[in-house]
């Protein structure tokens, strides 16, 4: 499992074909690639990291709080192309990607993790497999990548 993790001051997806926004203000956006044989185990340390990663200034302007301890928000957008394989040719091949009958319990259960580490009115989602335009005003600029213990 893959997380590609920016913190922001705002951020939101937009889905004009289901009349759908989801928009947060400071916090994280969490880019999520689900691969091919991922587990519980690999949601569950991801999802963990990107909560208490220290990537928020403190009073002496250092890196030294989460998002939890800044009571930001955190928008988590689905991204198979995270998996993209680009040694080859100009065309990613999508081979190591998760299909969505694998990637789409573990993206809920991945939402259902951060909940339970920052608050359920804390995280927006955007659709699983939907077309979205992604609004991301990144902080710092700070952009991270979390990957799960069994892909290193």
């Amino acid at each position: 499992m893959r997380a590609l993790i920016q913190k922001v001051t705002e951020g939101g997806v937009f889905i004009k074909s289901e009349n759908y926004k989801a928009e947060i203000g400071k916090g994280i956006v969490i880019l999520l690639g689900i691969k091919t044989g991922d587990s519980e185990d690999d949601l569950k340390f991801v999802a963990d990291k990107c909560c208490n990663l220290r990537i928020f200034e403190d009073e002496n302007e250092k890196m030294n709080l989460s998002v939890k301890d800044v009571n930001g928000e955190i928008l988590i957008v689905s991204q198979f192309t995270l998996y993209g394989d680009t040694a080859k040719g100009n065309r990613p091949g999508f081979t190591d990607a998760a299909r969505p009958e694998e990637a789409i319990p573990l993206y809920e259960k991945f939402i259902e993790r951060v909940k339970g580490n920052v608050g359920t009115s804390k995280v927006k989602t955007g659709i699983f497999g939907a077309m979205m335009t992604v609004k991301i005003i990144n902080d710092g600029p700070v952009t991270l990548t979390v990957e799960s213990k069994s892909q290193g």
